[in-house]
């Protein structure tokens, strides 16, 4: 078995062990946009640390996790309508949830103005800044 592969599915069982935990902070809710009742993956905040690591991990449902998905490669094709969520995931307890909310407001706010204004009154902690810099 190709050593790529076999770390790629050592990672996906380690985030595994830790989806009970996951599921249960999140409150069988999507972390972004507060989806109820759907199956949740875990998604990894950026920059993913070498071992899986519990705060940089979200539960997002399959919609937030295909558009999170066009963020990281063609962020024009992104819904905008799904992120008008992120008004309020972005003032979120759990900063993996405030760094994607303000990595994706930032890309939306060139082109629409709800998201600049969002921003606008955001106030993020020195930490949660640096991390929403470090995208690798």
């Amino acid at each position: 078995m190709a050593k790529g592969l076999l770390k790629h599915q050592e990672r996906q069982a380690a985030l595994n062990l830790m989806g009970k935990d996951l599921a249960r902070r999140a409150s069988s809710k999507c972390e972004l946009c507060e989806a109820s009742g759907v199956p949740l993956k875990t998604y990894e905040v950026a920059p993913v640390p070498a071992e899986p690591d519990f705060e940089h991990c979200l539960m997002t449902c399959e919609i937030c996790r295909d558009q999170l998905n066009l963020f990281e490669k063609k962020p024009a094709k992104m819904n905008a309508d799904h992120w008008r969520c992120l008004g309020k995931t972005v003032w979120s307890q759990l900063p993996a949830a405030q760094v994607m909310s303000v990595r994706i407001l930032r890309q939306m706010s060139e082109q629409y103005p709800w998201a600049a204004e969002t921003l606008e009154h955001v106030f993020l902690d020195p930490e949660i800044e640096s991390w929403v810099q470090k995208t690798d």
